[in-house]
């Protein structure tokens, strides 16, 4: 390594702990000045026990002890989009700093979050937008979810043939994300003259694969699946693996699961999209904070759409085990 080189990283590393000194001191007079002392903030969404979660809490961990603040995750069991706009009214009465609010529907929240923001507690979503309806949240981190349906289906149309008849797959009804990665896909899908029948296999990828099996063995014709969420990539995934190894099915969906992850290195799930759920958690939490410590605007966070395929599932096997990927 250059002496040039060796001195940039020292600066750099003398400014950055200078950085972290001034923050330390700051976010100390900032808690002094907070009547709770500590700022308490929430992740309210649907699906609460959903697997694909588990990085979000992750990030949200991290970023809550490296900001010493309080943040819990909370939400429904399933989608319940009047008990999650309940929620959000009650942890403003319950006295929450910040709200990090799954946007499921793009019109169940608008007013829950237009009083949040109205009475001092500043939103943002995480997982889901609503970009395309009028919403007062401050920003989102998020896929962007309509051009990560086009992906996959970009990704895979070469080995799709004219006029073929697909399944498609989503775990939930009642979940914009899921329309808008479908309806990505089937824009670009049309091109080739596509036909498609869709299925709801529900959040537990066990039992989703039966829907899966059961869909295929009712369309005989039926070779390519595409998957719009986690538990239904998992779900597709195990249906081939079990019943319909070697006879020429794939498929192509979303998220990182282990067993998905397995999946796609045993070649049953010919690729994933990952949409960095870690950073959905970490992100919101750090808007947050710089909003209500320093008054800084949240900012929108694109959470990417990375083809993870045989080519470099290794390398996303073990940070997944970790809770990470």
């Amino acid at each position: 390594m250059g002496s040039h080189r060796i001195w940039t990283l020292l600066v750099m590393t003398v400014c950055w702990l200078a950085t972290m000194r001034g923050v330390a001191q700051s976010t100390s007079a900032a808690k002094e000045a907070n009547s709770n002392g500590r700022l308490k903030l929430v992740f309210i969404t649907c699906c609460v026990d959903q697997a694909f979660f588990g990085p979000v809490k992750q990030g949200m961990r991290d970023a809550a002890e490296m900001l010493d603040v309080d943040c819990e995750f909370i939400g429904t069991p399933d989608v319940d989009l009047a008990a999650q706009a309940n929620m959000v009214r009650q942890a403003v009465k319950d006295g929450y700093d910040g709200i990090a609010l799954n946007l499921i529907d793009a019109e169940a929240f608008d007013d829950v979050v237009s009083d949040a923001i109205g009475k001092g507690v500043p939103v943002v979503a995480f997982n889901v937008d609503d970009s395309e309806s009028p919403n007062a949240r401050l920003a989102s981190v998020n896929q962007r979810l309509y051009a990560a349906g086009r992906k996959v289906a970009e990704h895979a149309l070469e080995d799709v043939p004219q006029g073929a008849h697909v399944l498609m797959t989503k775990h939930d009804e009642g979940v914009s994300a899921l329309e808008d990665r479908l309806r990505g896909m089937q824009d670009v899908l049309k091109t080739k003259g596509v036909t498609w029948t869709t299925v709801v296999t529900g959040n537990q990828a066990e039992k989703g694969a039966d829907v899966v099996a059961a869909a295929l063995r009712e369309h005989p014709d039926v070779r390519i699946i595409f998957s719009s969420g986690q538990s239904d990539t998992e779900a597709t995934g195990r249906a081939i693996e079990k019943e319909f190894a070697n006879q020429g099915y794939w498929s192509a969906g979303f998220d990182l699961s282990p067993k998905t992850l397995q999946l796609v290195h045993d070649g049953h799930i010919r690729f994933t999209i990952d949409q960095q759920p870690y950073a959905q958690g970490f992100y919101p939490v750090v808007a947050l904070v710089l909003k209500l410590r320093y008054g800084i605007m949240p900012s929108d966070v694109d959470a990417g759409s990375a083809i993870i395929d045989r080519n470099n599932v290794e390398q996303v096997l073990d940070w997944t085990a970790e809770g990470y990927r």
